[in-house]
């Protein structure tokens, strides 16, 4: 969710009914050596109450220094990454890399647990790949896993349906997700992620598996409104309501870019690319290429309201 769970973005996605909502994630290192672009990330406002920072790292001190940084802006959880699966990042030994050693993330969930007063939450996968989902004994990894993170003092566990290997590909298995929920030595709510994106399946997640809450990150990608549809909330249903959304966030991250009008529109790019207002439109190529090459305000809102007049409603566009 790099450059994508900005201050502007959240706040739409609280507006339409997300019950908390997670900063870009943050790094340790770059925190505790005061990078302005990494302090700023830190940027948390009471409107968007309950709102967990996120952070990563791959050794304990760095990772409880960057705790207690954060602290200090006052979030309501200090949340932990050991999920992201992305070379940069797991690759280093950080995110999903130390799902290859386990007894560091154990101690970089202590070392955090212990350096901060603000609840402790965590974020993981299933795996590194699929030889590695059982201990020889058989039992699955990540029940084990869940365990021995509850033992270090975490207040809740977020678990993503993959291993690191398949990053985002495959489908994500939220059986394992239910034996860790389902398991009677786990306390702390389970909360889990993957492939939600319908109100329909959000509510399978929750009857078949049992989890405490369920976490969406891809599908509301130039969709904050898809929280308000699971919920049953007021949400925009026409195209033209849904583009309205898609400008404003555009102006909101104008603003977060200080006032940069082509930087805003270029930060709020991969939600066009991405919003499921646009799928299926017939011979849509070449306009979404000129949306994506727009680089000012006038053109991006014109070839938007030049969307919703040859298509609008005449071309439904559900969302599912």
């Amino acid at each position: 969710m790099e450059d994508v769970t900005d201050p502007a973005f959240r706040a739409l996605c609280k507006r339409y009914g997300a019950d908390r909502v997670y900063t870009e994630f943050v790094n340790a290192d770059a925190l505790v050596r005061d990078i302005a672009s990494t302090t700023r990330k830190l940027t948390i406002s009471d409107a968007e109450r309950p709102v967990a920072i996120q952070i990563y790292g791959r050794e304990p001190e760095a990772m409880a220094d960057a705790a207690r940084i954060v602290e200090e802006a006052h979030p309501d959880f200090i949340d932990i990454n050991f999920g992201c699966p992305v070379k940069k990042v797991a690759g280093k030994g950080a995110g999903a890399g130390l799902l290859r050693d386990v007894p560091k993330m154990l101690e970089i969930t202590r070392a955090v647990v212990n350096a901060v007063h603000t609840p402790v939450t965590a974020k993981t996968r299933l795996g590194w790949d699929e030889p590695s989902l059982y201990l020889s004994d058989g039992t699955p990894f990540i029940v084990d896993l869940a365990e021995r993170l509850q033992d270090c003092g975490i207040q809740e566990l977020a678990i993503h349906g993959r291993t690191r290997s398949q990053m985002y590909r495959g489908e994500a298995d939220w059986t394992l997700i239910g034996e860790v929920k389902n398991n009677p030595r786990m306390h702390i709510p389970i909360i889990g992620n993957g492939d939600v994106c319908t109100p329909a399946r959000a509510q399978e997640c929750f009857d078949r598996y049992g989890v405490d809450a369920i976490m969406i990150g891809r599908a509301t990608f130039g969709a904050p409104w898809l929280f308000a549809e699971m919920k049953e909330l007021p949400a925009p249903r026409s195209m033209e309501e849904k583009v309205n959304v898609l400008k404003e966030h555009v102006l909101a991250s104008i603003q977060w870019c200080g006032n940069d009008e082509r930087k805003g529109i270029i930060h709020s790019r991969r939600h066009f690319a991405a919003s499921p207002v646009f799928k299926g439109l017939a011979d849509f190529k070449q306009t979404r290429i000129a949306l994506l090459r727009a680089d000012t305000v006038e053109e991006v809102f014109a070839i938007m309201d030049s969307i919703v007049a040859q298509w609008g409603d005449n071309q439904i566009n559900q969302l599912y």
